[in-house]
């Protein structure tokens, strides 16, 4: 099984992290192929980047030429996953959906931890779509960009201290709210005595069990094949 994986941003360091949570999750056999978008922002931290974000990650899947079993959408909350499965004829997971599922079967209540305060509306938007977001109970701003989350002891205190926050607001299961932070979920869980959901490892074993159970898209409705058309992408017809 092979499993494309996508930054949402042009950052290769956050790429290569992304990649060893997800090859750390994934089964024995599975394949995983880390991809980076050629243009757009260098971290997702808005509206503006997380639209720009979308558009670069479609122009990636479009462009793939190797074969592949399933998609890993690696941006949290970041727009692009409807056209993601509009576009592509194998199963697409969005580590965001991915991470409040899993937290919806381990406790009533769940909180996302995420980096700044701006993205949080970016997030519940993402949630209210995927129809997770009346189990939500919290989504908190760590105070941290997504470029600082390589200084490892600054991100842990800072994760901490807004999960014991989420903890406070009811929730009883903590999401970390970007890709970035992958690995640090058991560490978070131990110190916080909670069940802690690193996305990137939900969204991969998600994908096997699709691709496990012969599972794609469906074409019915939402999702129908783009319609046949003229469209015109950065750098090429």
């Amino acid at each position: 099984m092979r499993i494309v994986v996508t930054n949402c941003n042009t950052t290769e360091t956050m790429t290569k992290e992304i990649e060893a949570g997800a090859r750390a999750a994934a089964s024995p056999g599975t394949e995983i192929l880390a991809r980076t978008p050629r243009w757009g922002p260098e971290s997702a931290e808005g509206w503006l980047d997380s639209f720009l974000s979308a558009a670069a990650v479609l122009d990636l899947l479009r462009g793939l030429d190797e074969p592949f079993d399933a998609v890993v959408l690696a941006g949290f909350g970041e727009h692009g996953r409807e056209g993601a499965r509009e576009l592509l004829d194998v199963p697409v997971v969005d580590i965001t959906e991915a991470a409040a599922h899993l937290a919806c079967l381990l406790g009533r209540r769940y909180g996302v931890v995420t980096t700044l305060d701006r993205t949080c509306g970016l997030i519940e938007d993402s949630l209210h779509a995927a129809g997770v977001a009346q189990n939500c109970v919290t989504v908190t701003g760590a105070g941290l960009g997504v470029l600082e989350l390589s200084d490892e002891r600054r991100t842990e205190s800072a994760l901490l201290t807004a999960g014991r926050r989420a903890r406070d607001a009811g929730a009883e299961v903590l999401v970390l709210g970007c890709a970035g932070m992958t690995g640090l979920d058991r560490r978070i869980a131990t110190m916080l005595d909670i069940p802690v959901i690193d996305g990137v490892a939900a969204a991969v074993r998600l994908a096997e069990s699709l691709v496990a159970l012969g599972l794609k898209t469906s074409r019915a409705g939402s999702y129908a094949r783009p319609l046949a058309k003229r469209r015109t992408w950065p750098g090429r017809a």
